[in-house]
């Protein structure tokens, strides 16, 4: 056995001397390279893996009494307030929280891609625009709060402004950038046909950065989850937001649990929603 071993490390070693090749130069196991190719099944169980070993550690670290339940419940505790609130308001304050994330975030994407466009495409644009919202960007939504409660008062509006004004700014800059990548000898190329600089911006510009566009809305549509919390802090009476910090106040710990697992299950099926738009639209599209 261990001469069959040793000869069939000796006819690698010919084979690599032969391509001049030395130990360190043979490529590394499948598994191991670089952005190497999976199959789904490896891809579903690893994802699947990916959420229940931390279950699973949650689960030991609360058995074991390591942490109080006040500061972390168990995962049956979770469990029995999700029942809890499920035969309460959960669908309500889930319906509600949904409407204030999506009208939030479908203003900002109406009004921060042309913008963002327009800034990518005409560098008069970018010099009028972009100073302007590389600063605002850098402002936390919170601190718009004062303001917006002042100018559009405590009703749905202020939570939705909330949430456009911690999108806006950032899809503007990112769509910038994505038409800035639609490389020059495809405007040449146009120009050199005869295109007109309308049907340039339509036919190359937007088709060239539509799916990036695409990507760069999911992306945000996760950033608008993020401030859900803090648009609800604005004298609101439902939504998820608000149920966390009511249960906050109460320390109803389990409770404060099952709402950030909602919210994140929530942005989870909308980004697998982008994820499959994104396929469906561009099976041609690598990045």
């Amino acid at each position: 056995m261990g001469t069959v071993v040793s000869d069939a490390h000796e006819a690698r070693s010919a084979g690599d001397k032969r391509r001049g090749m030395g130990p360190k130069d043979r490529k590394p196991a499948r598994l191991w390279r670089i952005r190497a190719p999976i199959s789904k099944g490896l891809y579903g169980l690893l994802a699947v893996a990916g959420f229940l070993l931390p279950l699973a550690l949650w689960e030991v670290v609360s058995a074991a009494h390591i942490v109080a339940r006040l500061f972390l419940p168990s995962p049956m505790d979770v469990w029995t307030s999700l029942r809890h609130w499920s035969a309460g308001d959960l669908r309500h304050d889930t319906g509600v929280s949904i409407y204030r994330v999506v009208a939030g975030f479908a203003l900002g994407a109406l009004i921060g891609v042309p913008l963002g466009v327009l800034i990518g495409a005409y560098r008069w644009c970018a010099a009028l625009l972009q100073p302007v919202n590389d600063f605002v960007r850098y402002m936390p939504a919170s601190a718009f709060i004062p303001l917006v409660i002042l100018w559009v008062g405590i009703g749905e509006g202020s939570k939705v402004a909330i949430i456009f004004i911690g999108v806006v700014f950032q899809i503007v800059v990112m769509v910038a950038d994505a038409v800035r990548k639609v490389p020059d000898t495809y405007l040449e190329a146009a120009y050199t046909m005869g295109a007109r600089p309308g049907e340039v911006m339509k036919h190359v510009i937007w088709r060239g950065a539509w799916p990036q566009i695409v990507d760069i809305l999911r992306i945000n549509m996760g950033w608008a989850w993020t401030y859900l919390v803090v648009a609800e802090m604005v004298a609101a009476d439902s939504g998820l937001g608000f149920a966390i910090l009511q249960a906050q106040r109460f320390l109803d710990t389990a409770k404060i649990f099952v709402g950030i697992i909602v919210i994140g299950l929530i942005g989870l099926s909308f980004d697998l929603l982008f994820r499959g738009l994104h396929k469906q639209l561009f099976p041609w599209y690598r990045p």
